[in-house]
């Protein structure tokens, strides 16, 4: 079944957002690099490679419905916090933003009776849902720490204990 032209505009929206989301981790990992917090920038890094695969999923997708989706601008990263903290809590938003668009994309399905795309729908819903308690979980852990130095050090040595394409989504 073909994507309808409605869902092959949907999907190439959220090709760009997942590519954007790719960007903004990227940014992320530069900015707590920067503060010598490699560790946390390392699991940054891992999140930006795990966005582009879900590009890619999406993309794929499409082409194999006889689409090819066409990405949109792509506007660079601002953060207004520099904390760790905040930096997190700027991934969560993104992420957060991500899980809508990604509901809305299901909704739009949906409207359009294309239960083909509805298995690939289902495995991002889950896998939202996993990547808002994953980023949650480091903010809250970043908020009890606090101004703790040895604290920061000890969560950026096991942030960065991940392998950039380990435990990226299939």
């Amino acid at each position: 079944m073909r994507l309808s032209p409605t869902m092959a505009e949907a999907v190439s929206r959220q090709v760009t957002l997942e590519l954007t989301a790719s960007i903004v981790y990227l940014q992320l990992a530069i900015e707590l690099e920067n503060q010598d917090l490699t560790g946390m920038g390392t699991w940054m890094r891992a999140q930006a490679e795990e966005e582009q695969v879900h590009a890619a999923k999406f993309i794929a997708h499409a082409i194999d419905r006889g689409i090819a989706p066409q990405i949109g601008s792509i506007d660079a990263p601002q953060f207004t916090g520099r904390s760790p903290v905040e930096l997190f809590e700027a991934a969560l938003a993104h992420e957060e933003k991500v899980s809508e668009a990604i509901r809305q994309l299901y909704r739009t399905a949906q409207e359009e009776s294309d239960i083909d795309i509805f298995p690939l729908l289902n495995w991002f819903v889950d896998e939202q849902v996993e990547e808002e308690a994953t980023v949650g979980e480091i903010v809250g852990r970043l908020k009890l720490i606090g101004d703790d130095g040895a604290g920061l050090l000890r969560m950026d040595s096991q942030l960065g204990s991940r392998t950039p394409g380990i435990g990226v989504a299939e």
